[in-house]
This record gives C-alpha cells, structure tokens and sequence, in this order.
C-alpha cells in the first residue's frame, strides 16, 4: 500500500516543481537504531558543543543543538514565531528537564536519541517536501484559463483599499500566491530581496506610484510574474512544504487503545504540580492536553489558531478553566471528555493547514537536504 508521504510526493510531481526530497524521517531513525553510528555521532556532536572541555553542556553549550534541532525539522529562527519559541522551549528543557544547569554526555545521548525518534515518527507521519521552484509551474500559471479569473479576484479584493498605488497591489497580489502557482512565498526576505524587488525595478517607476486601476493592474501583474518567472529560472527557490489535516482520527485511535489513554494519562497527571490532598488546578489540565497533543495528532496549543478555537470550545463546554481544584479521577475525566469533544468536532469540520518554508542553506548537493545535516556538519567558517 502506498504510503501517505510517496502519495504527497506523487502529488507534488505533477507540478513541475520539482521534488528535491521528502524528509520522512526514515533517515533519523536508521541513524538512532544504529548503535555504532549514533554513538560516533553524539561523540562528534558532543566535543563541538563542549566549548569549555569541562565534560557536561551548560543550557548555553546545548543552544545550538537546539536551533539545529529546530533547524532540521524546519522551524523558522528562534523568537520568528510564538510556535517555533514553545517547541524550542520544550526542547531544552527535555534535556535539562527545566532545573539542571548541565548535562553530561550519557544524558545528552539518552534525550537526544528520544528526541530525534519522536522527530522521525512525526515526520511519518507529516512529511516535509523540498521543493526546488524553478518559473515553470509559475509560467504555466501565467499561460492557462486560470490566470484572468484569479487576477479578477485577486483585484477586486485589492479594491478595497481606496486610491492604493498600483506598487502595494502588485505586491499584495505576489502576496496571495502560493506554491501551487509556482510562487514561493513572497513574505520571505530572501525572496523578496532577490527575486520582487529586482522584478519591480524592471517595470516603470512612474506607473509604480499611480493609483491603480484593474487595467493597469492586469497588464502590470503580467509582465511582474513574467520578470519573477525569468528570476526563478535563473535563481531557483527551494521550499520546504507541509500539508497537515486535523481530523480528530488521531484523538480516535488514541481514546480507542484504553492501555495507551490509561498510560498517557497516568503520565500526565504524574508530572502535574499537586496541592493538599492529591489535588491538582484545573489550569494544569490544558499543560496535559499540550503533553498529549503529539498522541493525539494534535498540533501544541498556540501553534494553529483554528485548532485552538475547538479546544478553547470543549473546554469551555466541559468547564475546565474555573481553576477548581481536582482529584486524580476528576482530572482524567475532563481530559479524556475534552479529547472527545475536539474529536467530534473536528471530524465534523476537518481543519487544513498547509506551510512553505524558503531553506536558506546552500543546496549544491542532495545530502546537503538531509535534515541531520545542521546536527553533523561542523559550523561554517
């Protein structure tokens, strides 16, 4: 049976963007089980961290193992994203488990071993596709019935800002492209310093800063992507692309295994603080379904907002942010019906999300795509 990352792939080669690599996590995974190659690897990674040759990681020493964690799945930088911040956070303190101020060697393996399995099982599951944008999906864009009904729409909703110069609608329509245009996304600065800008210093200046009309704008528009397509051809854009579907089939098969909920949530209600008498805050209940999300293919809280408006409705149907106190039974019940209610209602209304990352590294060789690649190479002179 074909497998939900070769059809994405499959998918992705209809375009002719071309699929540099689906990082799947199958590579991380083979590095990890592999004993002798993971234990050089940690040596190598360890004695660069190791500034100061003291034989432990301070929190400083482990920063960049971090970002080139974060790095290797396609986080955008540390303090770009509220998101990419929560998950950067949550991988330092799996290493110092939020008190220790060093690690040694021996602890440093045992948590990054966990961590890169968990990063492989979710990259199974949500695969990254790199993608190289080379003009030609975009051309195609330009030269089909497609084009004059989208550039209708895409102005008629420029139209609301009144007496806007024909420069901002241009941009904003690049804006609304995406990568199924063959556009790579415009909000990236790399993109827009070396393929936009150089693309509108190509068109007259005086035109620029006119007001716009739609016959201005459609003839302007053209040639604009005409310029970008002969950029992209010449200067290729690679993209990391990712689709996901929360459709509560992950909540599904988690509430359907009764060992799996009933160890998940023995777990959780473990790490949460108590108070007198084995009670626990009911503020603690939404730091458990974080703690849960993975298992039930939810994204962490914060990190999709149309998700977090379904768990802030079960919570509220469930009445689970009056800060009560609540015994152990209490507070598996209300997760568990709370799961259950983000399951209903997400199999009721699937949300889709989709992001395109630009990669900023250099991309001669096919190895250089791997995502261990930050872990193992040594840093750039």
């Amino acid at each position: 049976m074909e497998q939900p990352q070769q059809q994405q792939a499959r998918g992705q080669q209809g375009r002719r963007n071309s699929v540099v690599q689906v990082v799947d996590g199958s590579e991380i995974r083979a590095l990890v089980e592999n004993k002798e190659s993971f234990a050089k690897f940690v040596d190598d990674r360890f004695r660069k961290l190791d500034k100061d040759g003291d034989g432990r990681l301070s929190v400083k020493e482990l920063q960049p193992a971090v970002a080139d964690l974060g790095a290797a799945i396609g986080l955008p930088a540390r303090g770009s994203s509220p998101q990419a911040d929560h998950i950067y956070s949550e991988v330092l303190n799996e290493f110092t488990h939020g008190k220790r101020d060093s690690v040694s060697k021996s602890e440093f393996q045992r948590v990054l071993s966990d961590i890169l399995l968990g990063m492989a099982a979710g990259l199974k599951r949500d695969p990254i596709v790199i993608l190289r944008i080379n003009g030609e999906d975009l051309n195609e864009f330009l030269e089909s019935p497609r084009y004059e009904p989208e550039a209708v729409a895409l102005f008629s909703q420029l139209e609301s800002a009144n007496n806007a110069l024909l420069r901002q609608c241009l941009l904003a329509g690049l804006q609304q492209l995406t990568v199924d245009h063959g556009m790579p996304p415009a909000s990236d600065s790399w993109v827009a310093e070396n393929i936009i800008e150089p693309a509108l210093q190509e068109l007259r200046a005086d035109q620029l800063d006119q007001p716009a009309s739609q016959d201005a704008f459609f003839q302007e528009f053209k040639k604009l992507l005409g310029i970008v397509i002969q950029r992209l051809q010449q200067h290729p854009v690679i993209v990391a692309h990712t689709e996901n579907t929360f459709d509560g089939s992950g909540i599904r098969k988690l509430l359907s295994n009764k060992f799996e909920v009933d160890k998940l949530l023995d777990s959780v209600w473990k790490d949460v603080p108590k108070e007198h008498k084995e009670k626990t805050s009911k503020k603690y209940i939404r730091v458990a379904l974080d703690r849960m999300a993975d298992s039930a293919c939810l994204p962490p809280y914060g990190a999709v907002d149309q998700v977090d408006a379904v768990v802030n409705e079960a919570f509220k149907m469930a009445k689970a942010d009056d800060g009560k106190a609540v015994d152990e039974a209490e507070f598996k019940k209300l997760l568990t019906e709370i799961l259950g209610a983000i399951m209903l209602q997400l199999d009721g209304n699937p949300i889709s999300v989709s992001t395109n990352s630009v990669v900023h590294e250099p991309m001669s060789t096919s190895s250089s795509l791997s995502p261990l690649s930050p872990m193992v190479s040594s840093p750039s002179e």
